[in-house]
C-alpha cells in the first residue's frame, strides 16, 4: 500500500499535491460591497419614504375607523335585512384588513427603505450572563439609533396611533363575549312546564306516537315562532334534538328517571364546546356528534362526552306527555345551555338550580 500524506492544510494546493490528498483552504471572502438604497444618497427620496410610512400608518387608522362604522353605526334586529347584514360584514372585513395590513406594510417599507442596511458578520463568544445582559442592552440600543425612530417624530407618532386603535376592535369584539353573562339570560329558555315540543321550524306540536326509533327531531318550543322580538336569541337557547331508544339502552342516573318517555329523550342542541348546533346522530351507536370540532356524545349515557373538546354533556331536558299525547316539557333545562365557560358555576348557583 502505498504511503500518503496529507500535509498541512496551510500549505498551498500545488499540482504537485493536488493529487495526493491536499486539502484546499478557502479565505473568507468577505462581505459584498454595500449598495446604497436611493434614500440614502438622496434627502428628498428619505423624506418621501417617511411620509409613504406615515401614508401606510394612517391607513391602518383608517381601517380601525372603518371598522368601528361597521360594528357601531349599523343597529341589527330581527328586522335586518341580508343586505344590511353584508355591509356591515364588509365594514368589519375591510377595516379589520387594512388596520392589519397597514401596519405591516408600513414596518416593512420603513425598514426597507429607511433603517441602516449594512450585512454585519459577529464572532461567536463564550456564554456570560453579565456579558449578555450588556450586550441585550447595547443591541437594543442600537437597534433604536439605527431606526430613526427618536429622530423621525412623524413616523412614531403615526405607528403608535395605529398600534393603539389597532386594539381597540377586539376589545370591543370580546367585550360583547360577556354581555350575556346574566343567569336569567343563560340560565333560562323559553322550556316551561307544560310547554309541547314543536317541530323546527315548522312549529307543529309532536305526538309520542310520532317518534319512531331511530328517528330524530329538531325541536323548538311551541310558540317560539310568534314572537315579535328576540326570535333568534331564544331560538339559540332552546333548540332541543328529540331522539327515540329503546328503554333499556337508556342509563339515567338517579332523579333522572322519569326525565325521558318510553324511550324518549330530548338534549340542548347546542354543543357545550363552542356552541355549534349538534345536528349529526349515528343510528347504530346512539352517538351526536357536532360537526364543528367532532365532540361526541353518547344518548345512552345522558349524552356524556365520549370524544372531542367538549367539557361537560349536552343539559338534558325533561320531558312526558299531555292528556292528548303530546310530547311536553317538564320544566326549564336544570342548567345552563351552551359552552362552557369559567362562570357557569357561578350562574348555575344565582338561577337556583
Amino acid at each position: 500500500m502505498g504511503d500518503q500524506s496529507h500535509g498541512d492544510p496551510n500549505t498551498p494546493v500545488t499540482a504537485a499535491t493536488a493529487g495526493q490528498g491536499q486539502v484546499e483552504k478557502f479565505q473568507d471572502p468577505g462581505l459584498p460591497p454595500h449598495r446604497p438604497r436611493r434614500a440614502d444618497k438622496d434627502p428628498g427620496a428619505e423624506k418621501r419614504a417617511e411620509r409613504q410610512v406615515a401614508i401606510l400608518f394612517v391607513i391602518s387608522v383608517i381601517g380601525t375607523l372603518l371598522f368601528f362604522v361597521g360594528y357601531f353605526a349599523i343597529p341589527l334586529g330581527e328586522s335586518t335585512s341580508i343586505s344590511t347584514l353584508r355591509l356591515q360584514n364588509l365594514l368589519l372585513g375591510m377595516g379589520i384588513a387594512f388596520a392589519m395590513l397597514g401596519i405591516g406594510v408600513g414596518i416593512v417599507h420603513w425598514a426597507k427603505t429607511l433603517m441602516p442596511d449594512h450585512e454585519v458578520a459577529e464572532e461567536r463568544h463564550e456564554v456570560r450572563t453579565e456579558e449578555d445582559r450588556r450586550d441585550a442592552e447595547q443591541i437594543i440600543g442600537q437597534v433604536v439609533d439605527e431606526s430613526g425612530i427618536k429622530r423621525r417624530p412623524l413616523i412614531r407618532n403615526t405607528l403608535i396611533g395605529a398600534g393603539l386603535l389597532a386594539i381597540l376592535p377586539a376589545i370591543g369584539i370580546f367585550r360583547d363575549l360577556s354581555k350575556n353573562l346574566d343567569p336569567k339570560v343563560l340560565g333560562q329558555t323559553l322550556w316551561r312546564e307544560g310547554t309541547r315540543l314543536a317541530r323546527d321550524p315548522e312549529g307543529t306540536p309532536i305526538k309520542a306516537s310520532d317518534v319512531t326509533f331511530g328517528a330524530i327531531f329538531h325541536v323548538i318550543p311551541e310558540g317560539l315562532n310568534e314572537l315579535s322580538e328576540g326570535k333568534l336569541v331564544e331560538k339559540a337557547k332552546s333548540v332541543v334534538l328529540l331522539v327515540r331508544l329503546n328503554p333499556a339502552d337508556l342509563h339515567p342516573s338517579p332523579g333522572r328517571e322519569d326525565w325521558a318517555y318510553n324511550g324518549i329523550v330530548a338534549y340542548s342542541k347546542i354543543c357545550t364546546h363552542v356552541g355549534c348546533p349538534v345536528a349529526l346522530y349515528e343510528q347504530h351507536t346512539h352517538h351526536l356528534l357536532c360537526p364543528c370540532h367532532q365532540s361526541t356524545f353518547d344518548v345512552t349515557q345522558q349524552c356524556k362526552v365520549i370524544f372531542g373538546p367538549a367539557f361537560r354533556p349536552l343539559p338534558q331536558l325533561p320531558i312526558t306527555v299531555n292528556s292528548e299525547g303530546y310530547l311536553i316539557a317538564r320544566s326549564d333545562f336544570h342548567e345552563p345551555v351552551g359552552p362552557s365557560f369559567w362562570e357557569r358555576a357561578l350562574l348555575v348557583k344565582e338561577s337556583g338550580r
